[in-house]
Order: structure tokens, then C-alpha cells, then sequence
């Protein structure tokens, strides 16, 4: 873009007699005023090949151009603001945005706000303001804090889920999905089977008799019962099903909002198992899609490692146990090749089998097994009284007596006929699985713990030595005690007892081998205020019926308060009351939806937050489109397979995407199946939204504590030899721990605290210098220094601090030069590819240092160093741009080339070692300098991550061959 002025040359406002000396004052004069002109010129507006949003010159893309969309987790405007560790994923894309760009990328970067959520919520609810209030005035101070950064975002596509222009499309998204079913036989254009189609079509095939009704035909079912069949597989569906009740946030969660110790996510509230009318998504219809399509992705393994085993694809056998009576109870079992040691059954307290039991005790009921009542009525219904009060984790730790209770029925086990007691056992859960199970407790330790309590028997079906201690047989091994008069098992190993058996209970009708899945449907239902209403009506059946598209979207009403009535966090028994049931002007809306106005019942939950960061990388593309969801044309340009910097036949997504990895089996997987969704239903090209995912570590603090155990001002702590514990705190020792940064801590440290101190550039180069992206590192203030040193001697390099007069000279540039400047642009190039932003900085400096040396510094070395600086530090290397004579923002110069014939040299190979372990090595120049070589190590990756976190004790170096790091 032609620039169509220069900015001014600033002068620092310091009063000593070096003007134009490079300070945190200077720098915050340098970095204001570059900010304006950066939004003044739209130098960072992502211009679209078609439609309204061109670049800052009011021209469009050329649709040739390579597209490079890069995008950061979605973040959440939190009233405390941001610390410094939040910045750390936000400037490399920043980095990687700008060095991209001057690659001759067209780029796209920007960033919006999630900002429905609880935390608001939660505060509306202790002061009575509203939410949007509270969120709206979190965002401004996010965006100036982010603003001062120097990001190059383009501001035209910000947005924020509270937008009513993003609820409506938010909400469309759900009728979509609500307006599908899953077609388990339909052909993809991918070749697979199974994909989402309209409802419509579901209906026209059952009208046509192409698809029959497993009872009756279509023509006999009244207008209600047509709609029953067809609601229930819609791919967004009521259900009174198991959930996750947390009374303390008074709303249900989904799974994966409970951690592992069964607790809510956000504020460690305990969690029950409930049956609730709960609005769920079908998303265990895309199971084995999200499960194979993580081979198309450029992911961490770790993430798609996790998302695997969430997903939790297993072969076995659904078997089926008749119940004396008339009942059925099927299992499912990873081990069919087991049954023949099954000797009880153990179902859910919730299994439907309970709400009829026998009158009165079998003959021969052991007295351990009634729990001392009379009836299994008594006793079952005491003991779903017990377990409701139960946390899913408390109901399946391993610790403890294994409690339970004989529900009075016996099961015959199809292999043998024998009668089987069936028991009601809390650590069975009915969300899993079909909520009961076969027990083998001669092959699981859990199975055998139970039998122990309860005097049942064990038989043993896989061999084991001679002197094998009583207990589970949990390994492999040759089968035994499996044969009845049609089969025999026995001797056969596990994989062929299971074919072998699995096909003997389907020639039987008993069972069939089938694939199951830990994933569960998404509970997509929350008793909250601050979120979006679903766009959901109900009729006088009580069946949901969607609003027309013309209403959308439909907006939050007030309400009295924002408060769920649940007040006691440990009632398991309680019932939640949305906060939106309190409007009943809201609540109850006449509508014309075909048959005339009539009176209908909204729905009175809300969204879970998750809806809106869904899809928000859609609405970068076309963030003002009110016609469609995304102009197809922009999506086929930033997404598209192979149009950026994928590989020619991917599946596309976008094309960097950094972020947390807590987000694994929540946003990723809810996102994933969304997108693939929108892809079956023709709304996206592209079947995964992220096509290359990047995990940034964190950056943690050092935290004090006194004598008492009193956290202390992390920033009044001192380093004191004379110490017991090596710091002191007003004189008395201080006590070092190291974790998260934050108030209760006293270890909290701003960005603003930091522009103050030293400049956006210093603090932007100090997190890309502290290590590897992808690992945590220590927060240290006291190091921050060293980045504003190289920024102080890159502006002495080209500028004189006393007149601010540009120093550089225009003649020939040295040999030796030559090469040091060719090879630093090769190998920071390459760095920088590979998203090496710390070594490439380490390179950097030791290209600074050697134009010190230099009695004249030449503009031929100066000015690639000055762009290469460019993505790290942009406020600086455009003010030294400018100065140097160019009217055009360096934002879309040339990176800097490296020539081949300056790259011919002799190295050395530098040995980079920890505590004497050789930790990675680098190639060098002969005679290169002691600092140099300090630098090169302690960016190293290899050594990063042996000192992990650890601070430097010293550094040895035997240069050019050595260099030794000792860890404090």
C-alpha cells in the first residue's frame, strides 16, 4: 500500500541531553503513533476476492493470491483484564501473521470476543447489573490492552457472540441442525457412508414407503404421532435423559464439563446424576468421522490422542440376558469370549428394569444381598435414594466397600441357561454403555471386589499358572471353562474366542458384534440467562416446533433476576428453575406458524457457550453478510483444500490455529462436529474447520511466601544470599514457589505495567525469546531488560540518540558482512517457517551485534535486519523504516532473500549441552563470539526443554566448539 504520508520523527521525552534515546518513553511515543497510522491507513485489512471488505486501498484480493488464515482461540473479556501470560499465543500469530504477510501472503487475522458465559452471569448476579453491561465494558478494556500490543488484526471483522447479528446466525446453525436427521446410508462425496440430510427428505421417504416404519405405515399415524417419529432422529433432540446436575451453578453440564474427580469445571461444584428433559445433539452420529478424519489434520498428537480416547471407539458384542418375567436386559461387552464366567448382573439404579421388581425374595436370596430389607421394592428404592446422592466419581471409586442391592430378578445367561441374580450397583451408570452389565469376576477387578462383598462365585475362563494367587485374571491367555453342548472355547486364544462367540450369539439371536463409544450426545440445554435463547417453540403436545427465520434472532428478555433458585450446591434432589422463566410475557408468544395465531411456550433454557465458538471462524470471512451463513466463494478462498498452505487434497480449515490444548474434547470436538454438519448439509466446502492446530505453553510466575504461609508482593521480594531460602521480603525470608499467575497469588503482572516500563516491542520481544512456543517458561521481570537492549542497540545502529539523525552510510557492504546477513536471513527464515520465533530472535540479536562492531553501518545490512525485526518488534522497525527514506509501511515489503553465494562458508558445529548432556547442536561461524554463542544455546529447543523452567546458573562457553548450561 502507497502511504500517503511519513509519520513525524519522535523524540523522547526524557529531559537528559539524549533526546532521541531509545526508552519507554520514546518507545510508547513510536508505538501510539504507528497504531493510529496502522488503522488510519488500513494497513491490516484482509481484503476479500469479492464483496465489500477490500484493503486498505479499497481494492479486492486477487482470487490468485495464496490466502494464509491465521486465527487464536477464541478469547473471553474478563474483567480483571489481561495479564502477561495471556498475550503469549496472541503475538505469535501476530509474528507469524506479519512474516506471512511479507512472504506475499494475503492474510487474514483478526479476533472477536466469546462473551456469553457464566462468569458474567455470576457477577450479575451478585451486583443486579446485567450482563451485557459487565461484558461490553470487559471488551473495551481487552481491546485497548490488545490494541497497545501492536496486533495486526483487522478491526472491520471483530465481532462478539452477543451481537444480535451473531446470535441470529448462531441460532440458524441450530434450526440446521435441528432440521436434519442422519443418514447412515447416504454416499459422501469423500466416498464414506453416512451424512446428514434434511428432514424433509426423511419425511418424503417415509410418505413414499421407501422408508418403513418399524411399526405400521405412515399413512395410519395422525399429524402427532408423525411428528413423534421424526423428532426422534432429528440431529438436535429432546430427551429426559441422564444428566449432569450441578445444583451449585444451578444448571446441567455436559460430560465434558466435569472433571475427572466429578465436580463442575468452573467453580469445582459437585456434580449428580438426574434425569432431566434436556435438549441433546446427535453428535455420536459423527463418531467414527471425527475419529478418522484426525489422520487428515496437521495436529498435536497429544490432542488427537485425546480426542480418540473421549470418542472411545471399541469392538465387542451387544448380548442379551432374558429376565424371569418377560424383561430383556442387554449388555455390551468388550470380552463376548468371557461369558461363560459371567455369575451376576449389575444394572444402573436409573435402568427402566427397576421401576417393576418381584413382589417378594426369590427362594434361596442370600441375606447379604437384600441390604436388610423386606421386599426388593424397599430395597431398591432406598438405594436409588442413596446413590442420587452420590457424584458420578464418588459412584465409581475404586476406594471403599462396593455397595449394592438384589433387585429380586434373575437373567438367564444365554450360554448356559443358568440363572443369574441381578444386582443395582451405583458404579454403574445408565449414561454409559446400556447401563447394565454382565459381571465376569474371574476376569475384572471390580466384578471381583463386588463378588467378594456379596458371596457370589467366580469362575475362571482364561488359564493361568499353577500357584496363580486368588483374584482377577485381567491378561491374556489360553481360554477355559467356556463350552456348552453347541460350542466349545476352550484352548482358543482371546481374539479367536471372541469371532467364535460372537458368532454363535448371532446365529441364536442372543446378540450380534458391534461397535460402541464412550462420546455421549452433546447436552446441549443450560438453565442459564446469559446465553442464547433457543429459536424453539413448543405446541399444546408439548413437541418442539422452530420459529421462521424471520424471527430471527430471538433476543434475551429482561428478567427480574439472574439467579437460579438452587442455593444449596450439595442438593442432589433439587430442581433447576431457568432465570427465563420468569418473564412470562417472554415466554409465552403468539405466533402465526401455518394454522393461524396461536399461543405457544418458548423454551426457557439457554445455549451453553460452546454454540457460539462453533463457528466464529466462519464469521471472520463474511462478518456482514446478512443473506448466508458464508459467502461460498470466501469460504472456498480462505478454506479451501490446498488454496493456502495446505497440502493440494485436504480437507481445508483453517490454516494455522494456536491455542490452549484444555480445549482437546470440548471447543475441538464440539467445532468439529458442527463443521462437518454445516459440510454434509452443502452451507461448507471444507469438511474440518482447523486444519493445522498449534498448542502454545504458558507462561507461569514465580510466587512468595513468609514464614506464615502468607502469599507477599512478589514484586518486593528481593534476592538475598544472606537468607535461609535465598529471598527476603522487608528483611524476613521469602519462600519461592512456582505456578500460576494471578491475584490470590500476588504474583500478577500487566501488560500495561510492562508499556509502561519498557515498550509493547521489549515485551513482545521478550515472550518470543523466553523459549520454545510450545512450552511453559517462567515469568521473570528482571530479564526483560535484555530485550529492550537489543531493541536499544538495533535503533543506535541506524539512528544518532543525540539528533536523531539516521547514521547508516550507502556504500558497499563487506564480504564478511555479506555473509553473516545472508546466513541470518536463511536460517531466521527457516526459523520463522517452522515457528522457531525464539531462535530466530537469538539469530537476530547476533546479526545486531556484529553491525556494532562496525565502525559504519552499511543500508544494504541494516535494512533486511530492520525487516526481518519487522514481525517481532513493528513499531520500531517502522519507525526505522520510515527514517531510512520509505514512504510504504514495511507491513508488505519483501521478507528479505537470502543469496546463495554468501552461504558458502566454513562452519563449526557448536555441541550445546545441560549439566554436561549433549542437548542439541547448531552450526556456526569460526570465530563467533562468546555472547553469540550464549544466546544460540539458551534458545536452543533441545536445551529449553531439559531446563524445564529452571533458572541459569551459569553458562559455559568454549567457544566455538562448547557451550555448557548449569541449571541453578
Amino acid at each position: 500500500m502507497t502511504a500517503q504520508h511519513v509519520p513525524a520523527p519522535a523524540a523522547s521525552s526524557s529531559t537528559d541531553d539524549v533526546p532521541f534515546r531509545y526508552t519507554a518513553d520514546l518507545a510508547r511515543d513510536i508505538e501510539l503513533r504507528w497504531q493510529d497510522e496502522w488503522q488510519d491507513r488500513g494497513t491490516f485489512f484482509a481484503a476479500n476476492p469479492v464483496g465489500d471488505l477490500t484493503d486498505g486501498d479499497g481494492r479486492n484480493a486477487d482470487p490468485a493470491q495464496r490466502s494464509f488464515f491465521v486465527m487464536d482461540m477464541f478469547p473471553y473479556p474478563s474483567g480483571a483484564g489481561l495479564h502477561i501470560g495471556h498475550p503469549l499465543g496472541y503475538i505469535a500469530t501476530d509474528v507469524v501473521a506479519r512474516f506471512r504477510r511479507m512472504q506475499g501472503d494475503n492474510v487474514l487475522h483478526a479476533l472477536g470476543f466469546d462473551a456469553f458465559g457464566l462468569p458474567a452471569e455470576q457477577y450479575a448476579v451478585q451486583t443486579g447489573q446485567h450482563p451485557r453491561t459487565t461484558t461490553e465494558a470487559n471488551i473495551v478494556i481487552m481491546q485497548r490492552q490488545l490494541r497497545r500490543l501492536g496486533l495486526a488484526h483487522d478491526p472491520r471483522r471483530s465481532f462478539a457472540t452477543i451481537d444480535p447479528g451473531y446470535v441470529r446466525w448462531t441460532q440458524w446453525i441450530f434450526l440446521q441442525i435441528f432440521d436434519s436427521w442422519y443418514d447412515e446410508d447416504a454416499v459422501r462425496a469423500d466416498g464414506g457412508r453416512g451424512k446428514a440430510r434434511p428432514i424433509a427428505e426423511l419425511v418424503a421417504a417415509y410418505e413414499s414407503g421407501e422408508r418403513a416404519l418399524p411399526e405400521g405405515t405412515w399413512a395410519e399415524l395422525d399429524e402427532v404421532a408423525r411428528r413423534r417419529v421424526v423428532d426422534a432422529q432429528r440431529l438436535a433432540y429432546v430427551s429426559e435423559t441422564p444428566v449432569n446436575w450441578c445444583p451449585g451453578l444451578g444448571t446441567v453440564l455436559a460430560n465434558e464439563e466435569v472433571t475427572s474427580e466429578g465436580r463442575s469445571e468452573r467453580g469445582n461444584f459437585p456434580v449428580f446424576q438426574r434425569n432431566l428433559r434436556q435438549w441433546n445433539m446427535r453428535i455420536t452420529a459423527y463418531a467414527d468421522r471425527l475419529v478418522d478424519d484426525l489422520e487428515l489434520i496437521d495436529w498435536p498428537d497429544k490432542v488427537k490422542a485425546m480426542q480418540r480416547n473421549w470418542i472411545g471407539r471399541s469392538s465387542g458384542a451387544r448380548v442379551r440376558f432374558a429376565v424371569q418375567g418377560g424383561a430383556e436386559v442387554e449388555v455390551f461387552t468388550t470380552r463376548p469370549d468371557t461369558l461363560f464366567g459371567a455369575t451376576f448382573m449389575v444394572v444402573a439404579p436409573e435402568h427402566p428394569l427397576l421401576d417393576e421388581v418381584p413382589p417378594a425374595w426369590p427362594d434361596g436370596t442370600h441375606a447379604a444381598w437384600t441390604g436388610g430389607h423386606r421386599t426388593p421394592a424397599d430395597a431398591v428404592a432406598a438405594y436409588r435414594r442413596e446413590s442420587a446422592a452420590k457424584t458420578a466419581v464418588e459412584r465409581q471409586a475404586d476406594a471403599g466397600r462396593k455397595t449394592g442391592v438384589f433387585t429380586g430378578h434373575l437373567a438367564a445367561n444365554p450360554v448356559n441357561g443358568e440363572l443369574l441374580p441381578v444386582f443395582t450397583a451405583d458404579y454403574v451408570l445408565m449414561g454409559y454403555g446400556t447401563g447394565a452389565i454382565m459381571a465376569v469376576p474371574g476376569g475384572d477387578e471390580r466384578d471381583y471386589a463386588f463378588a467378594q462383598a456379596f458371596e457370589l462365585p467366580v469362575v475362571y475362563t482364561v488359564d493361568a499358572p499353577e500357584g496363580t494367587p486368588d483374584g482377577a485374571r485381567t491378561g491374556d491367555g489360553a481360554t477355559i471353562n467356556s463350552s456348552n453342548d453347541q460350542i466349545s472355547l476352550d484352548g482358543l486364544s482371546v481374539a479367536d474366542a471372541k469371532a467364535a462367540i460372537i458368532a454363535w450369539l448371532e446365529a441364536r439371536g442372543v446378540g450380534e458384534g458391534t461397535i460402541t463409544y464412550r462420546l455421549r450426545d452433546w447436552l446441549f440445554s443450560r438453565q442459564r440467562y446469559w446465553g442464547e435463547p433457543f429459536p424453539i417453540v413448543y405446541d399444546e403436545n408439548d413437541l418442539p416446533l422452530a420459529v421462521p427465520e424471520s424471527a430471527l434472532p430471538v433476543n434475551l428478555p429482561d428478567v427480574p433476576d439472574y439467579s437460579p433458585r438452587t442455593f444449596d450446591a450439595d442438593d442432589a434432589h433439587s430442581t433447576p428453575e431457568p432465570p427465563l422463566g420468569r418473564n412470562e410475557d417472554w415466554v409465552n408468544v403468539t405466533l402465526d406458524l401455518g394454522d393461524g395465531p396461536k399461543v405457544y411456550r418458548r423454551d426457557t433454557n439457554t445455549m451453553p457457550n460452546w454454540a457460539g465458538s462453533c463457528w466464529y471462524y466462519l464469521r471472520y470471512l463474511d462478518p456482514t453478510n446478512d443473506a448466508v451463513l458464508v459467502d461460498p466463494a470466501l469460504e472456498r478462498y480462505w478454506m479451501g483444500s490446498g488454496h493456502g498452505h495446505q497440502a493440494p487434497g485436504s480437507v481445508g480449515g483453517v490454516d494455522l490455529y494456536v491455542g490452549g490444548v484444555e480445549h482437546a474434547v470440548l471447543h475441538l470436538l464440539y467445532a468439529r462436529f458442527w463443521h462437518k454438519a454445516l459440510h454434509d448439509l452443502g452451507h461448507v466446502a471444507s469438511r474440518e474447520p482447523f486444519h493445522k492446530l498449534f498448542n502454545q505453553g504458558y507462561i507461569q510466575a514465580y510466587a512468595y511466601t513468609d514464614d506464615r504461609g502468607v502469599y507477599v508482593p512478589a514484586d518486593e521480594v528481593v534476592e538475598d544470599h544472606e537468607s535461609s531460602t535465598g529471598f527476603s521480603w522487608q528483611g524476613q525470608p521469602a519462600h519461592r514457589e512456582y505456578g500460576k499467575m494471578g491475584k490470590s497469588l500476588k504474583n500478577m503482572v500487566t501488560p500495561d505495567d510492562m508499556y509502561a516500563e519498557y515498550g509493547a516491542d521489549t515485551l513482545r520481544v521478550y515472550e518470543m525469546s523466553m523459549g520454545p512456543l510450545d512450552l511453559s517458561r517462567p515469568w521473570e521481570t528482571r530479564a526483560v531488560v535484555g530485550s529492550q537492549r537489543f531493541l536499544q542497540r538495533l535503533w543506535r545502529n541506524a539512528v544518532d540518540e543525540g539528533t536523531g539523525e539516521v547514521t547508516v552510510t550507502d556504500g558497499e557492504v563487506s564480504a564478511e558482512t555479506l555473509r553473516v546477513l545472508h546466513r541470518t536471513i536463511a536460517d531466521v527464515t527457516v526459523d520463522m517457517e517452522a515457528m522457531r520465533i525464539n531462535t530466530a530472535i537469538a539469530k537476530l540479536i547476533v546479526l545486531n551485534n556484529h553491525l556494532t562492531t562496525l565502525s559504519e553501518v552499511p543500508r544494504g545490512a541494516i535494512e533486511p535486519l530492520v525487516l526481518m525485526t519487522a514481525p517481532v518488534a513493528p513499531h520500531i522497525a517502522e519507525e526505522l523504516w520510515a527514517r531510512l527514506g520509505h514512504e510504504r509501511s514495511l507491513a508488505h515489503e519483501p521478507y528479505p532473500v537470502a543469496d546463495p553465494a554468501f552461504l558458502v562458508e566454513d562452519t563449526v558445529t557448536c555441541v550445546l549441552q545441560v549439566q554436561g548432556k549433549v542437548r542439541g547442536r547448531v552450526e556456526v561461524a569460526p570465530d563467533v563470539s562468546d555472547d553469540d554463542l550464549r544466546a544460540l544455546a539458551l534458545a536452543d529447543a533441545g536445551v529449553q526443554r531439559a531446563l524445564d523452567g529452571r533458572d541459569v546458573r551459569t553458562v559455559i562457553v568454549r567457544a566455538p566448539k562448547l557451550v555448557n548450561v548449569v541449571p541453578a
